[in-house]
């Protein structure tokens, strides 16, 4: 194996250190910032790193590029404009999706707040485990990882789903956290924390949490464009310029900013349109396109990521993932096309992980463009 796994996911109290620098991760509270808290991150940004903002599969952002001296006056702002949790304790257990167009008073809200509200229950769960609170019309999280799941069933009330289940057990009103909190218990106290993830936690379910019902049909996550809520604009690979952000938000008239899942974020109240920087075109190749930071901005990776999949994505049709090595951080899923750095250059292979069987082998950046006719 070509690569480290870390057992951790980066936070603000404990950042990761990348090729660039540290890792900072913010956590929105119910993935929302408001104007004044995104302009203010999006300065925090520029000021103490490489004025760029990533956006995560579970709707955090990360700010890329501090240095180990920038680390404290980040902090500083941070706590300033109300993104920092108490401790890394309670900024681990606070791993919570929720589905991004909540308004307020609705069911998605108040259970977030809730299980905010009452995080010391939980045990001391691994630490890339979380929640997905996906109380709209239909689910529209299904697809982001999450290890405990309340969502909208079959019958129209809400469930509570173990992933890697298919199917939940239906929520009483007013005890849907009750259930969740156990179930989390049930998972520590039945050899949960040897498989890590629920969904590798083969032990049987309790009879009390046995799935009966089925999660409704699920909705399409957001994509750019108009929005009844504001707008939707997308990020090419997750990533930002702060300053480009920072213009859409005040061009816009955006009076908050929520983070999305899907490489996107909606502007609240905005004036629909394309902004520099970001993504209008719902059908942009970039949106097809994976890739992680590459080389040399992370360790792990030998081989720069981004500038070939921008330029090879219009090419390839379908899904496309460019990792900078086999660990495949950037898709969890399989994709059409997948180029894996090893060793300087890159394999190709088709629907599969990266690091899959290649289909080829050691190809030069010029040589994978040739091969289809992007040279």
């Amino acid at each position: 194996m070509s690569f480290e796994v870390r057992g951790w996911c980066p936070g603000a109290h404990r950042p990761m250190m990348s090729g660039d620098g540290y890792v900072v991760r913010v956590r929105p509270r119910l993935a929302q910032l408001s104007r004044a808290q995104a302009l203010g991150l999006c300065a925090a940004a520029d000021r103490h790193g490489a004025g760029l903002i990533d956006l995560t599969n579970r709707a955090n952002v990360q700010v890329r590029g501090v240095a180990e001296s920038a680390w404290p006056a980040l902090m500083a702002d941070l706590e300033a404009l109300g993104l920092l949790d108490a401790d890394v304790a309670t900024e681990t257990r606070r791993n919570i999706v929720t589905a991004p167009d909540w308004v307020p008073g609705d069911e998605t809200e108040w259970l977030a707040m809730e299980l905010t509200a009452r995080l010391d229950e939980l045990p001391a769960l691994p630490p890339k485990m979380g929640f997905a609170i996906d109380a709209g019309a239909a689910p529209v999280l299904q697809d982001v990882p999450s290890d405990f799941r309340i969502e909208r069933g079959t019958s129209g009330g809400l469930i509570l789903r173990a992933d890697g289940r298919d199917m939940g057990v239906p929520l009483p009103d007013m005890r849907e956290i009750d259930m969740l909190i156990r179930l989390t218990w049930w998972f520590m106290q039945s050899g949960g924390p040897e498989a890590r993830r629920m969904a590798r936690h083969t032990a049987p379910l309790p009879e009390w949490a046995t799935g009966t019902e089925a999660p409704a049909a699920p909705r399409a996550p957001l994509r750019p464009g108009a929005h009844p809520m504001g707008a939707v604009q997308g990020a090419g690979f997750g990533q930002i310029r702060a300053a480009d952000l920072a213009r859409a938000i005040e061009t816009s008239g955006a009076t908050a900013l929520r983070i999305t899942p899907w490489r996107a974020v909606l502007l609240l109240d905005a004036v629909p349109g394309p902004r520099t920087g970001l993504v209008w075109d719902a059908d942009s190749p970039l949106l097809r396109a994976d890739a992680c930071p590459g080389a040399p901005f992370c360790p792990q990776a030998s081989v720069e990521t981004r500038a070939l999949a921008e330029t090879l994505a219009p090419h390839v049709p379908g899904t496309l993932h460019v990792s900078g090595c086999a660990k495949g951080c950037a898709r969890v899923t399989p994709a059409a096309t997948v180029l894996t750095g090893r060793a300087g250059l890159f394999d190709l292979s088709h629907n599969t992980l990266a690091g899959g069987t290649p289909a080829a082998e050691g190809l030069t950046p010029a040589q994978v463009l040739d091969q289809f006719g992007a040279a």
